[in-house]
C-alpha cells in the first residue's frame, strides 16, 4: 500500500508537516506525499482513476516529493514511461497554475494603471516582488518596456516541453541524479559539496549536479530557467508572438527556443520533439487539475510543501 513517510535524507528543516503548501492558497487540495515503490504509487494512481487515457478528464493534484527508488527495476519501457508522466503532471499543472495566476493579477493591475486607476501599496508591492523574482528591474508601470519583458518572462512552459525535456534529461526518473539528488533537468551547482559529483566529470571541472529537496523544487527551478535565462530569450519571444496571435503553445514549435538547453543543439531539440510525438505528449495541453481533493485511501498521511531553487544553461 502506498504510504506517505517521513523518511528523508534531507536536513532537517524539511521535515513534512501538515501546514498548507505556500504557493497554494487557492488550491488546498494539493498534497504533497512520499511512494516506497512504484507498485504503491501505481495503486494509488488507480484508486484515483488517473491514467494515461483519463488525463483530459482531471488530473488530481497531488506532488510526489521524491521517484520511487525502485523505479529503474520496471522492466516494461512503457510502463515506466506511464508512471513517471503521471508522477510528474498534477506538479506541472500546478507550476503553471501559479505562473498564470500571478500573471493574470499584473495584467489586472497594469489594466487599471492605464485606466488612470490608483494603484494600491500592496499591489505595488506585488509588482516589485514578482519583477524581482523574475529579474526586471524596471518598474512595469511605468516602463512599457519593462512591462513587456515581465510579461514575456511570466508565462507558462507547456506541459508537453517539460515532460519531454525531464524525461530526455533523466532517463525517465531512473537516473542517478534523479533518484539521489531529486534533479530531473540535469541542472548544475558550482558551490562544492552541494551537489552530485558526476562519475565521468572531466579533473579540470569543478561542476556538480544539484541536488533538491523535492521534485517539485526541481520543477520550479527548470521554469524559471527558461523563463529568465539569457539563452532562452528565442523561447520567451516566441512564446509571447504565439501568445499574442492566439496560437495555441505547443511543445513541439517552442522546443526550437531550447537550442542551447544542450551542447547537442539542434539534434537536442529533434529529440525533445521525437519523445513528444512517440508518446503522444499532445495530450496533456489540454489537461487540467481536478477541483476535487485528491481521495488518499487508509494510512495516507497528507502534507504541504513548496521549495523552488535554480540552474544554467546548456549543462547536461
Amino acid at each position: 500500500m502506498l504510504k506517505r513517510i517521513l523518511k528523508f535524507s534531507f536536513p532537517p528543516m524539511l521535515a513534512l508537516s501538515l501546514a498548507p503548501c505556500p504557493g497554494f492558497a487557492e488550491n488546498p487540495s494539493v498534497e504533497t506525499l512520499t511512494a516506497a515503490s512504484h507498485r504503491e504509487l501505481s495503486a494509488f494512481f488507480a484508486t484515483l482513476d488517473y491514467n494515461w487515457e483519463s488525463v483530459t478528464e482531471g488530473v488530481p493534484p497531488i506532488i510526489l516529493q521524491t521517484l520511487p527508488s525502485d523505479l529503474p527495476e520496471i522492466r516494461q519501457p512503457d510502463e515506466k514511461k506511464e508512471i513517471f508522466f503521471l508522477t510528474l503532471l498534477p506538479m506541472v499543472l500546478l507550476a503553471n497554475e501559479e505562473i498564470s495566476r500571478k500573471r493574470q493579477d499584473l495584467e489586472a493591475i497594469f489594466a487599471a494603471s492605464d485606466q488612470g486607476g490608483l494603484i494600491a501599496q500592496e499591489d505595488r508591492q506585488r509588482i516589485a516582488t514578482i519583477g524581482a523574482e523574475y529579474a526586471v528591474e524596471q518598474d512595469p508601470l511605468m516602463d512599457i518596456e519593462g512591462r513587456k519583458r515581465l510579461l514575456q518572462r511570466l508565462d507558462i512552459i507547456p506541459p508537453s516541453l517539460v515532460l519531454a525535456q525531464a524525461a530526455n534529461e533523466s532517463g525517465y526518473g531512473t537516473s542517478r541524479f534523479a533518484l539521489l539528488g531529486n534533479n530531473l533537468f540535469g541542472e548544475w551547482t558550482f558551490a562544492a559539496g552541494t551537489g552530485i559529483v558526476p562519475i565521468n566529470r572531466p579533473d579540470n571541472q569543478t561542476y556538480e549536479v544539484r541536488r533538491f529537496p523535492s521534485l517539485y523544487a526541481s520543477l520550479k527551478s527548470y521554469m524559471k530557467n527558461l523563463n529568465t535565462h539569457w539563452a532562452y530569450r528565442s523561447f520567451r519571444e516566441q512564446r509571447a508572438q504565439m501568445r499574442a496571435a492566439g496560437i495555441p503553445l505547443r511543445g513541439v514549435d517552442l522546443a526550437s527556443g531550447i537550442e542551447s538547453y544542450s551542447i547537442r543543439g539542434k539534434d537536442y531539440v529533434r529529440d525533445i520533439r521525437t519523445i513528444i510525438r512517440r508518446n503522444r505528449l499532445h495530450l496533456v495541453s489540454s489537461a487540467t487539475l481536478r477541483d476535487a481533493p485528491a481521495t488518499t485511501g487508509a494510512g495516507l498521511l497528507s502534507s504541504r510543501l513548496n521549495q523552488p531553487s535554480r540552474r544554467t544553461p546548456a549543462q547536461p
